[in-house]
C-alpha cells in the first residue's frame, strides 16, 4: 500500500511540474521562462525526494533504490534543460552563458520551488493516504536527525558525491546518447546507497533546504556546512581539477617530451 500510494504521489507531482513546463514553454519568453522551467523541476525534483524519503523508512533497501534509480530517469527526460541546482546556475554565470541578473532569478525561482515543495508534501502527507504518511502524521511531520556520521563526516561525503556527479556531467558526452541517462541515473544511485547512511546523499544545496534542513538534531550553521559548502567545493574542485589542473599538467608534460626530443635530434 505505502509503495502505491507513493507512486501516486509522484506521479502527481511530475504532472503538475509538466503542465507548468508546457505553459512556460508555449507562453513565455526569456528569463521568465528559464526561472518557471527551474521552479517547476525544481519542485518535481523536491517533492519526489521528500515522497521517497520517506518512503525509504518503510520498505527494503532494494525496493528504495530501484525508485530512486526510476525517478532519476524520469527527472533527467522532463527537466527540459533545467539544472534544479545553484550550482549549475554559477557555473553558467563563470562560462559567460548567463548573466548576473539571470542567474539571481533563477536562483529565487530554484528556493521558492523548494519551500514550496516542502509545504506540497506536508499538505500530502496530512490527508494519511499510506500508513507512511499516518505515521509521519502522528509525529508532528517532523524531521528527525538525518546524519549517520560527524558533521565534517556529512560534509566530507556531500563533496565527494557532488564531486562524482559533476564529473560524469562533464564526461558524458563520451557515452552514448541512448546510455547517458542510464548511466547518470546508476550514479546517483550508487551514491545515494552508498552515502545515504552518512549524509543522505543530497548533495544539492537547493534540495537540501528542501529536505533536511528542518530536520532537527543539528543547527542551521551545521547543516549550511554540510549541504552548502560541501557541494560546492566539490563541485568547484571538479571542475578545476578536469578543465584546468589536469590540462595544464597535461600540456606541460607533452611541451617536456618535445624538448626532451628535440635536444636529442
Amino acid at each position: 500500500m505505502n509503495v502505491w500510494v507513493s507512486l501516486a504521489v509522484l506521479a502527481v507531482a511530475v504532472l503538475l511540474s509538466e503542465v507548468a513546463r508546457r505553459a512556460a514553454i508555449r507562453l513565455l519568453r526569456g528569463a521568465s521562462r528559464a526561472a518557471v522551467l527551474e521552479a517547476a523541476s525544481t519542485f518535481q525534483l523536491c517533492c519526489c525526494t521528500h515522497e521517497l524519503k520517506l518512503l525509504a523508512g518503510a520498505v527494503e533497501p532494494a525496493v528504495s533504490l530501484t525508485l530512486c534509480y526510476a525517478i532519476t530517469v524520469v527527472h533527467l527526460q522532463t527537466f527540459r534543460g533545467a539544472s534544479c541546482n545553484p550550482c549549475g546556475v554559477v557555473e553558467r554565470v563563470c562560462r559567460g552563458s548567463s548573466g548576473v541578473g539571470a542567474a539571481l532569478s533563477v536562483v529565487a525561482a530554484q528556493f521558492s520551488a523548494a519551500l514550496a515543495a516542502r509545504h506540497f508534501a506536508a499538505s500530502v502527507w496530512s490527508q494519511g493516504l499510506s500508513e507512511s504518511h499516518v505515521t509521519h502524521r502522528r509525529f508532528g511531520f517532523r524531521c528527525f536527525d538525518p546524519l549517520g556520521g560527524t558533521v565534517l563526516e556529512a560534509a566530507a561525503v556531500e563533496l565527494a558525491c557532488a564531486f562524482a556527479v559533476q564529473a560524469v556531467a562533464l564526461h558524458a558526452h563520451k557515452v552514448d546518447e541512448r546510455l547517458r541517462v542510464h548511466v547518470f541515473a546508476a550514479v546517483v544511485t550508487a551514491l545515494v546507497y552508498t552515502g545515504g547512511s552518512i549524509s543522505g546523499a543530497v548533495f544539492n544545496p537547493v534540495l537540501a533546504f528542501s529536505v533536511q534542513f528542518l530536520c532537527s538534531g543539528h543547527t542551521y550553521l551545521e547543516y549550511c556546512f554540510i549541504y552548502w559548502l560541501g557541494p560546492a567545493l566539490g563541485f568547484t574542485g571538479c571542475v578545476l581539477l578536469f578543465e584546468k589542473i589536469l590540462p595544464f599538467l597535461s600540456g606541460k608534460n607533452s611541451a617536456g617530451r618535445h624538448v626532451h626530443k628535440h635536444k636529442g635530434q
